[in-house]
């Protein structure tokens, strides 16, 4: 992904950037600036070490000063809006860290993220000194503006996705809490997929105190309801009981299981890295009362040392009648993606219901030719 974003950062991105900056700050140098950042080393750089790049030089030719440097940016920001526009807050990270510049940096962050989002560059802030950040946190989790509240959230979960992780919030996330409380029903949906999504966060390195969260605010309200069925679904893919019972998932009753049949294939059993192969699936529900039902199929993957890592993928996610048969047919590419590099040996496939192991087969990968 990062490889062909990064190519958005271009000399003709950089050239229409540096005659904005040159209409605002007229001892600008467009020329020079689109030089100096496409450097001899420019061609290797990925998306963010391209935007600090940006940042670094455009720092090179604004004034010294950062809030005269700001003053800059403030003058051309309302046509500097989108995704290509994140080095604006990586401007207040890199230069706007001094003590004297820290109420300056919160008000630049405040008016970015609506254009961009500030929500990578708070973080260094957060680390430096926590406790301030996060009641600079807590006033934003107020603003009328959502892009404002969701920086309050997304900006302190411990694990964001292309960001620096927080460890003292994966460790203790209980300075992150009073924020999701504040926005647990708010009205924007933008808000609360990062609620939730911090949520999720929190849940893979304290499930109980999310499960607890998720009890309390449960039935609470229906925005509530989302973040808090949304922001389980890690609890819920690892097919913990309390998780299940929580969401209304079936368990077995008196020791008896969930279904009284189940079957798991695979076909081809042996094949090549890049190849599919198709997997098939029945089952039956147990006699009686509807259940709800979550049908996955989770596979083993042999990892380079020869240690397995176990992934899971939904198949379905339904309420039946009791004594239903289900069944149904999934294709499984194996070829090797950004995110998961395959090598050969056996593959354990287990096909769980609920969370419980039901069925299992096994295929075998071999190198591709």
């Amino acid at each position: 992904m990062a490889d062909t974003l990064k190519s958005m950062y271009n000399e003709a991105f950089l050239r229409s950037f540096g005659s904005k900056v040159k209409d605002a700050y007229p001892a600008f140098e467009p020329d020079a600036f689109v030089a100096a950042v496409m450097d001899e080393t420019w061609d290797k750089l990925e998306l963010k070490a391209r935007m600090r790049q940006i940042t670094l030089k455009l720092g090179a030719w604004l004034p010294p000063s950062f809030a005269e440097a700001l003053d800059v940016l403030f003058a051309i920001d309302e046509s500097c809006i989108g995704f290509p526009y994140l080095f604006f807050p990586d401007f207040v990270e890199v230069f706007g860290c001094a003590e004297a510049d820290w109420a300056l940096a919160m008000q630049a962050f405040e008016r970015f993220t609506p254009k961009s989002s500030a929500e990578f560059a708070v973080r260094s802030f957060i680390e430096r000194d926590p406790e301030r950040m996060m009641r600079q946190m807590a006033i934003w989790a107020d603003h009328d503006n959502e892009h404002v509240r969701r920086l309050a959230s997304e900006g302190c979960r411990p694990r964001l996705p292309w960001g620096q992780a927080l460890p003292m919030f994966k460790r203790d996330p209980s300075p992150i809490l009073p924020i999701l409380e504040r926005l647990k029903a708010d009205p924007s949906l933008y808000v609360r997929k990062s609620v939730a999504n911090n949520l999720n966060d929190i849940a893979k390195d304290h499930p109980d105190l999310v499960l607890d969260i998720a009890r309390r605010w449960k039935g609470t309200h229906a925005h509530t309801d989302w973040i808090v069925r949304h922001g389980c679904r890690t609890l819920i893919r690892r097919g913990g009981p309390e998780a299940l019972e929580l969401f209304g998932y079936a368990s077995g009753e008196d020791g008896e299981p969930l279904t009284t049949t189940a079957t798991l294939a695979i076909v081809p059993a042996a094949l090549r890295i890049g190849d599919s192969s198709e997997l098939r699936y029945e089952l039956t529900v147990r006699e009686g009362e509807p259940a709800k039902v979550r049908i996955e199929y989770g596979i083993d993957f042999v990892k380079a040392g020869g240690r397995t890592s176990r992934k899971l993928f939904l198949l379905s996610d339904k309420t039946v009648p009791g004594g239903s048969r289900l069944s149904g047919k999934r294709r499984h590419s194996w070829a090797d993606l950004t995110t998961r590099r395959h090598y050969p040996g056996e593959h354990r496939i287990v096909l769980l219901v609920n969370g419980a192991e039901v069925a299992e087969t096994a295929l075998t990968l071999q190198v591709s030719e």
